[in-house]
């Protein structure tokens, strides 16, 4: 029937011909071209830090392919002069690795058995350190293919920090921040206020990079609670805080309270002048009358010494007699005691004469 219908239309029996030509050319090149990397996953894989991540790599030998299975895992370098880092290789059945990094890194072969065609690696525990360009090799003789693909290891960003700059005054300009402490670039700031609809563009302007919302004339229609989110390409973290609209105070009463502040503050000042000055003068008058009481307790200067000459035992002093007068004992120079009107006499009595010290300026 066949026959017949390529007797009737030859042009028909000629393309299939064709396609039966080229699906036979296609499988024998497969044939041929014998090992082949068939993983299809993303060739850049972003990853955040402390997740797990497995770099696909599944295989087909062809049958041509009798050769011994060996697999490699190696980290390629960026300088192209200097040689690729051997992590570790699957060969003869058994597992190899090279590396003491990879090791503690927690690096294994996904699959329990890399020849069943899945030599895919598995990393666990993520840390920036792992951010590099992978390359899985898988060859059997004389069959052999590959694949790269590179891994960025991200940190989330950190839950931000929302403060207000400003008084929160109607009328004036108000600043919302939100900062991030922690997070790998580039990190993208998003404003938006909860439960009041959209923020007006020509109210208010936002800085994606910088985490700001600027507010050039608040109002009371803007006031509410605003809602940051930070996110990159591995997470996102919020925040919240409340915007008030503050009435401004009276201009008027903010100049009087300035003013009666300003003359309090004089007064005092004038007070504590005085008082300063009434202290000083009063310790000044105290240490001069300190200073007269010290003269005026100071004794007498000696007097004038004897001379050689003469005999402080030879000076001749009156001598004092006392008298009775009227039953009183009176003290006289005189040499004797004179009678009495009345008659009354008595005998005087004579003492030795007192001696004069020079010296001590008194009499001993």
């Amino acid at each position: 029937m066949f026959r017949q219908s390529c007797l009737s239309c030859p042009p028909l029996c000629f393309s299939v011909y064709l396609l039966f030509t080229a699906t036979l050319f296609i499988t024998e090149l497969r044939s041929a071209r014998g090992m082949e990397v068939t993983s299809t996953g993303p060739q850049t894989i972003q990853k955040a830090e402390g997740e797990s991540v497995t770099l696909g790599c599944t295989y087909t030998s062809g049958p041509s392919d009798t050769g011994e299975l060996d697999i490699e895992w190696s980290v390629v370098s960026p300088d192209t002069t200097q040689k690729d880092q051997m992590l570790m290789t699957y060969s003869g059945g058994t597992q190899y690795h090279y590396s003491p990094e990879a090791t503690a890194a927690g690096l294994r072969f996904a699959a329990a058995d890399p020849s069943t065609g899945d030599a895919s690696l598995s990393i666990g525990l993520l840390s920036p350190a792992h951010s590099a360009t992978y390359q899985c090799k898988v060859k059997k003789s004389p069959g052999v293919d590959m694949r790269k693909m590179s891994l960025v290891v991200m940190a989330k960003p950190s839950v931000p920090k929302c403060w207000v700059e400003g008084g929160e005054l109607v009328g004036e300009a108000v600043s919302l921040h939100c900062q991030s402490a922690k997070g790998s670039t580039p990190l993208k700031y998003t404003w938006s206020r909860e439960g009041a609809g959209p923020i007006p563009p020509a109210a208010a302007m936002q800085d994606g990079a910088a985490g700001e919302l600027k507010i050039s004339n608040h109002s009371q229609s803007l006031a509410g609670v605003y809602l940051c989110e930070v996110n990159n390409a591995v997470g996102a973290e919020r925040c919240r805080i409340h915007l008030k609209a503050n009435k401004p105070p009276n201009k008027v009463g903010v100049i009087v309270g300035t003013i009666v502040g300003s003359l309090l503050l004089i007064i005092i000042l004038l007070v504590f002048i005085a008082l300063l000055y009434w202290k000083l003068s009063s310790r000044r008058h105290y240490d001069k009358e300190f200073s007269n009481e010290i003269r005026e307790d100071v004794p007498p200067p000696d007097s004038r010494p004897v001379s050689r000459y003469t005999n402080r035992s030879s000076i001749q002093r009156p001598q004092v007699t006392y008298c009775q007068v009227g039953g009183t004992e009176v003290s006289s120079y005189s040499e004797g005691c004179a009678q009495s009107p009345f008659g009354n006499t008595h005998t005087p009595a004579i003492y030795d004469p007192v001696e004069y010290d020079a010296e001590i300026g008194y009499a001993v």
